[in-house]
């Protein structure tokens, strides 16, 4: 396993830099659950908007460990509430989240009044990209 590098950060950029369909894991203690989620790359993480209710949050507070595949992409990682998507601490990652979800982030789905409306960050640990052929066994836990 090589950590992130010049070359896995610009192939993971490329791919999912942008609004991205991922499925998402977690677990209730029992029972996995999946689901796809839009999410954002950014330097090791996966970011997506949430509410703080819902069950993939209520899992991760239990137990934050998650799983993510995605465009010939796998991995493990961590979940974290980032907390109010309109928190002031949060004001340069929601301009990003809003300019990369623009597409469907006006349609209703989005209440950015509601506190309930949260960041959830999926910090990677590790993770496989496949690209052209071309195995990729990525360490993220030095990512910032």
């Amino acid at each position: 396993m090589e950590k992130l590098n010049s070359r896995t950060a610009k192939l993971m950029d490329a791919r999912f830099g942008h609004d991205s369909l991922i499925a998402l894991a977690t677990t209730d203690g029992v029972h996995p659950a999946v689901r796809a989620v839009n999410a954002y790359y950014e330097n090791g993480s996966f970011y997506v908007i949430t509410d703080v209710r819902s069950n993939k949050m209520s899992h991760l507070g239990q137990n934050p460990n998650a799983a993510i595949c995605g465009d010939w992409f796998t991995a493990h990682g961590s979940g974290e509430n980032l907390g109010w998507l309109e928190d002031p601490a949060n004001a340069e990652l929601a301009r990003k989240l809003k300019q990369f979800f623009s597409e469907w982030y006006d349609n209703g789905h989005i209440d950015e009044e509601n506190r309930n409306t949260v960041i959830l960050r999926i910090r990677l640990t590790d993770g496989i990209l496949f690209h052209h052929g071309e195995r990729y066994e990525i360490d993220f836990t030095e990512c910032v």
